[in-house]
């Protein structure tokens, strides 16, 4: 077929990623060289088809139009030319399933390396360059994942950036993921708020992100995505690969949310929200599910009637049996009611300068326990890696299947215990902020906790409610709201207001000592009673 002029031929082109194909010139260089063997042999191009696929694939759709081209012109037999013998695959049993396919569609393969044909010497060279061929990519997929595993070990993440997070070259670091806002910022406020229970269910998580004006609109946020985001343990700052045998390693990537609060977020995954929210929640009625009838004691439902020239808006119980079934509130009345309950919960300034002095006092105080605690945790950090250690080596001696897996869950959960701790040991005696910044926000609802009720979010006035309160609320038609059960810092704030309040004691000149519980030890520590507080309550 040498020097013939009127032999048609198709040029196959193939690179392994679409980078490849987009920052280098191996197509390019492929083609030329095809290019010129078609003109040596005297064949006519006609066609050229490129694939930026790995060579262990056979489907590849470049490779699937040139056998539908060839197999509409059999009559016509064309040559197929390609580079290497690499090209065409890189696994054995790809490049036989492929030279059979090509020889189906009447194909004529051909390369400037390498001479196709029948006889038993051809075939011997063309099955053990297919070999070599395989051979040097699974040698090299071995030496890449274990320079991947090496670097993950190292705590560096190697593959696709989470949303959260963009690479960028850093010196010391190569390539190291970093913060990407604004989608950083509201991840962390997803996991904190169903860590904390503002969120009580995973559909208000995925509500809050759909919602967000900030969040990409082409991420489809689902239940099963905001499951997909929550188990991503990157944006605590550690590296997970069970498989690669790396078990929450820390990361050298800033963390978007602490461990501890990874951790709690999926507790409440694990246990189910204990106050979901109804599937009709509208923010029409933010006080639906949260209010109750004082007769039946059962949540009132709501909803909106239609008068002549426009509509309403009711609460009402719906209980058979009730003595108020049916009987509608409107809404402007109950809300009405209820930031009127608000605003009687307002503590004094007296009062409210009183609560400040006393969180101020419990601070200081638990800043100067901190490096005992950073001993404690230090010592208990010890004691987890040696039982990890023995729970290894247990693994490694034993054969039975049932011992193995018991093994790897303690060692998991050994492994979580660690990070947890490594965390704690980090932050111990650095706190986030000062104090003024801490509770700024905190002692500001404290204040006023009606402001933050009078925010157009319905998130918001959700947020109030069970800030605020510890039970729901019951209202009486035409009387309005009975005692309400309020959390503990206005509770204090109650009780300290009451005229006989025994709460505080002046003894003489002596300042009086309040007891602090510590919950892990369950011993007190007692602090001086600012004078302030002695002052407020004679």
């Amino acid at each position: 077929m040498t020097n013939t002029t009127d032999q048609k031929a198709v040029i196959y082109c193939r690179v392994s990623s679409k980078k490849q194909k987009t920052e280098g010139h191996g197509l390019e260089s492929q083609e030329a060289r095809c290019r010129e063997y078609a003109g040596y042999k005297g064949y006519q191009v006609v066609a050229v088809f490129m694939d930026d696929m790995t060579g262990a694939a056979v489907k590849r759709p470049a490779m699937t139009a040139m056998l539908s081209m060839l197999k509409s012109q059999r009559r016509d037999p064309h040559v197929v030319i390609i580079d290497d013998i690499t090209r065409l695959a890189r696994d054995i049993d790809a490049h036989r399933a492929l030279r059979k396919q090509i020889a189906a569609a009447g194909g004529i393969l051909e390369s400037p390396n390498m001479e196709f044909g029948d006889d038993p010497e051809k075939e011997l060279v063309e099955n053990i360059s297919a070999s070599v061929s395989h051979h040097h990519r699974r040698a090299n997929a071995r030496q890449t994942v274990n320079r991947m595993r090496a670097r993950m070990a190292a705590g560096y993440w190697v593959f696709h950036a989470p949303i959260g997070f963009r690479f960028q070259r850093v010196a010391g670091h190569g390539k190291l993921m970093v913060r990407a806002e604004p989608e950083a910022s509201i991840i962390a406020e997803a996991f904190e708020s169903f860590a904390s229970g503002r969120f009580q269910t995973l559909s208000e998580v995925s509500r809050f992100l759909a919602n967000h004006p900030d969040w990409p609109r082409a991420d489809h946020v689902t239940v099963e995505r905001v499951i997909e985001l929550f188990n991503r343990p990157h944006y605590a700052g550690v590296i997970d690969r069970p498989d690669w045998g790396i078990h929450l390693q820390p990361a050298k990537h800033e963390a978007i949310i602490s461990f501890a609060t990874y951790q709690a977020v999926h507790r409440r995954m694990n246990v189910g929200a204990h106050a979901p929210a109804r599937v009709n929640h509208s923010e029409d009625f933010p006080m639906r599910g949260f209010v109750t009838c004082a007769d039946c004691n059962n949540p009132l439902t709501s909803c909106w009637s239609k008068g002549r020239s426009a509509k309403y808006a009711y609460y009402l119980c719906q209980t058979k049996g009730c003595p108020s079934r049916g009987k509608s509130i409107r809404r402007e009345q109950l809300e009405g009611d209820f930031e009127a309950l608000l605003r009687e919960l307002r503590p004094t300034r007296s009062l409210f300068m009183v609560g400040t002095d006393v969180f101020r006092t419990l601070w200081d105080n638990r800043s100067q326990r901190l490096t005992h605690d950073r001993k404690s945790i230090e010592s208990e950090l010890r004691k987890v890696e040696r039982d990890t250690e023995q729970m290894l080596d247990r693994l490694v001696e034993t054969d039975s299947q049932t011992l193995i897996q018991t093994y790897e869950r303690r060692i998991r959960s050994l492994e979580e215990r660690k990070a947890e701790l490594r965390e704690k040991v980090s932050q111990c005696g650095k706190p986030l902020a000062d104090f003024e910044t801490t509770y700024r926000t905190a002692m500001t609802f404290l204040g006023n906790p009606w402001k933050l009720w009078d925010s157009p979010r319905y998130e918001d006035k959700r947020a109030v409610l069970k800030m605020v309160f510890t039970e729901r609320l019951p209202y009486r038609r035409g009387k309005g709201y009975r005692t309400a059960a309020t959390s503990l810092p206005f509770e204090v704030f109650r009780l300290l207001d009451k005229p006989q309040s025994e709460m505080v004691r002046a003894v003489g000149i002596e300042p009086t000592l309040l007891s602090e519980p510590d919950f892990e030890s369950g011993a007190s520590t007692s602090f001086t009673t600012p004078a302030r507080l002695v002052s407020a309550r004679q």
